[in-house]
């Protein structure tokens, strides 16, 4: 591509963030399919990752043998509309301190629909339950623990999700990926496990979604979803968040519920092996948690019922979390990618100044100069342009707002906002050597 040399002059009259396409609904059916997901892997008594592997009627293996035959039977039906999902079963030998330190062999079951793009197909959009259960002692791998909501609901979603998104006949650019993963709640170990396997397959890492605890409303009057993002070395920005606040632009304020933290106050999930590296990452988590409901014995005491039983769930709920799963990852998989930078310059100056650098990409149309006040949290659209490369915005101070840029598709899809940054300092020369030395 020849470099676009010509400073854009720009208006900065914001215009409101294009129109999308009418958000994604659940599948006809999917709260009855969820509900058959959950029960079944209910059903295995204990799924803790220190429970039986070989057991096909109680242990975790029994609930890891369930995914298998689920997404087996989604990549049969999707082989007939020209999808490409391939089921995986990763077996890894891992430790931590809830393993007692001691190496023990987990599994985490991969489905994985490979984009259809050359220049996209290594970049992976990944979305995650966990399929570990546990009781009251996080070491007890005997005692029944039925985790419907914490976390089948989570593995469900990847399975509805799955069915949902392998049929589509013209598929995605990037690759998707729909996972159970073991070991949550012994130390996030699957997660991290799954984060080296996609790296050693020779994927870059598009975004990830953990869906922890997404089954129950509990009477909330607010039936949104609460997204938790994470802001960041400065508390503010960070890849995550971008995500989130796409996701709310597809959805709706009315869909979603952006959490502006990491994770639940003194809490964590998959997501964060993520996070921490600087990737795309989100946590989805329903929006009012029962505590009786989690990490809990099965019992009743004093005429309360403890355990995470399906009594408590809500799947139309469930099927709605997987639809605004499927919402955002397909929206980025059939995106273009981000730019690889936007520098800002311009202090001291009437005019800022960004530039664009971006890869060449036969399917993206342009992108977008976004804006936002520093005490606003989402962006608006300042102007369109046409080719990566410097842009000038005339009569606007470098000082007083925030600025991003995103890819914009041929086909509408848009890609993750890059914030604009200064340029980065330059290197010191190294000091001289002394005489002699």
């Amino acid at each position: 591509m020849v470099p676009f040399r010509a400073l854009l002059v720009l208006a900065t009259l914001c215009v409101s963030v294009p129109a999308v396409a009418a958000p994604a609904s659940p599948a006809p059916g999917a709260a009855g399919e969820a509900k058959a997901i959950v029960t079944e892997l209910a059903a295995c008594g204990t799924r803790h990752s220190m429970s039986s592997w070989s057991d096909p009627k109680r242990g975790i293996g029994c609930g890891r043998d369930a995914v298998v035959r689920r997404f087996g039977e989604i990549a049969a039906m999707a082989e007939k509309t020209g999808g490409r999902l391939k089921v995986i079963v990763d077996k890894y030998e891992t430790s931590g301190p809830r393993t007692g330190n001691v190496p023990v062999s987990m599994e985490n079951v991969y489905a994985v629909l490979e984009g259809r793009d050359p220049v996209r197909k290594k970049t992976a959009f990944a979305m995650s339950g966990h399929l570990d259960s546990r009781a009251s002692d996080v070491m007890d791998s005997k005692s029944d623990a039925p985790g419907a909501d914490d976390d089948a609901s989570g593995v469900a979603v990847s399975i509805l999700s799955a069915k949902a998104m392998a049929g589509k006949a013209e598929g995605f650019r990037a690759t998707l990926v729909f996972a159970a993963v073991a070991g949550e709640e012994q130390g996030l170990l699957g997660a991290r496990r799954m984060k080296e396997w996609l790296a050693a397959q020779g994927y870059e890492v598009g975004g990830m979604i953990t869906n922890d605890i997404v089954g129950a409303t509990n009477g909330s009057k607010d039936r949104r979803p609460r997204v938790f993002s994470e802001g960041g070395s400065d508390g503010i920005e960070s890849p995550g968040r971008e995500m989130a606040r796409r996701l709310e632009e597809l959805a709706g304020r009315d869909r979603v519920r952006l959490v502006f933290r990491r994770d639940r106050f003194g809490r964590g999930g998959d997501h964060l092996p993520f996070a921490e590296a600087g990737l795309p990452a989100l946590r989805f988590t329903e929006p009012l948690e029962v505590y009786d409901h989690q990490h809990q014995n099965v019992r009743v005491e004093k005429g309360v019922q403890y355990g995470d039983l399906i009594q408590f769930m809500d799947f139309p709920f469930l099927a709605e979390v997987a639809a605004l799963n499927q919402l955002i990852l397909g929206e980025l998989a059939a995106a273009p990618a981000p730019p690889k930078s936007a520098v800002l310059t311009g202090a001291v100056t009437p005019s800022a100044k960004i530039t664009v650098e971006a890869p060449d990409d036969a399917g993206r149309k342009g992108f977008e100069i976004l804006r936002r006040e520093t005490t606003d949290t989402r962006w608006k659209v300042l102007r369109t342009v046409d080719q990566p490369g410097p842009v000038v915005l005339e009569n606007t101070s470098t000082d007083n707002e925030f600025f991003a840029v995103r890819s914009v598709g041929k086909n509408g899809r848009r890609s993750l906002a890059v914030p604009c940054a200064p340029p980065a300092p330059a290197a010191s020369a190294p000091a001289p050597k002394p005489p002699g030395s």
